[in-house]
């Protein structure tokens, strides 16, 4: 289990709205037995109140979702079963929209 590895929402009754989650956690803190994660929407478009850093889409499985940063949580590892892959080529769209969380717009 890597940082910026993307697996199926363990969640079935929030998985149509919330696809895949993916680990925030830097992997320096692997031996926690938790990941921080960040849930990805399904949304027909960009929110449209939302700042743009936070309605920057990025793209799992070839579907666009947008980071729910101010949903992040800390999840059992072993729930996380089902990888989708990596999507740290996008890393820097996750981070800024958990920037925008914690420092402000």
């Amino acid at each position: 289990m890597r940082q910026f590895e993307a697996f199926a929402n363990p969640n079935a009754a929030q998985r149509d709205a919330f696809p895949y989650v993916v680990v925030m956690q830097s992997e320096q803190l692997a031996h926690h037995s938790t990941r921080l994660v960040m849930p990805l929407a399904r949304l027909p478009r960009a929110p449209q109140a939302a700042p743009r850093r936070l309605s920057v889409a990025v793209t799992v499985g070839g579907e666009s979702l947008f980071p729910a940063a101010h949903l992040c949580a800390a999840l059992p590892t072993r729930v996380l079963r089902q990888s989708a892959g990596l999507v740290r080529d996008q890393s820097h769209l996750l981070v800024d929209a958990l920037d925008a969380v914690i420092s402000g717009i």
